[in-house]
């Protein structure tokens, strides 16, 4: 495997998420978009530092971190989702748009 698979695999992740976040009106499926993009980035860097620096760890400790925080931002969407599918009946994102009042 060589850096310039590594590099298209997480150009293509992230090019599905960016369609998937621009595309879909389901708020799940926004969700899902942008955290395919996320995932996208980690395999990115992750490549770049594998074949810049093969012995520091210093890549797979940054992509345990972002799958952490990944993880905690999806729980709170999801709470968030949740809460307003409950409060308004509405799971799509252009209803959800006026939660100022």
């Amino acid at each position: 495997m060589t850096l310039e698979t590594v590099l298209i695999l997480g150009a293509a992740l992230f090019s599905i998420g960016l369609h998937g976040a621009l595309t879909q009106q389901s708020i799940v499926m926004v969700m899902m978009g942008i955290e395919l993009m996320v995932n996208g980035v980690i395999v990115s860097a992750v490549g770049f530092w594998y074949f810049l620096s093969p012995v520091a760890p210093d890549g797979q400790i940054f992509a345990i971190m972002a799958m952490l925080v990944m993880a905690i931002e999806a729980a709170m969407g999801f709470a968030v989702v949740i809460a307003i599918f409950r409060a308004r009946d509405v799971d799509v994102v252009d209803d959800a748009a006026d939660l100022k009042g």
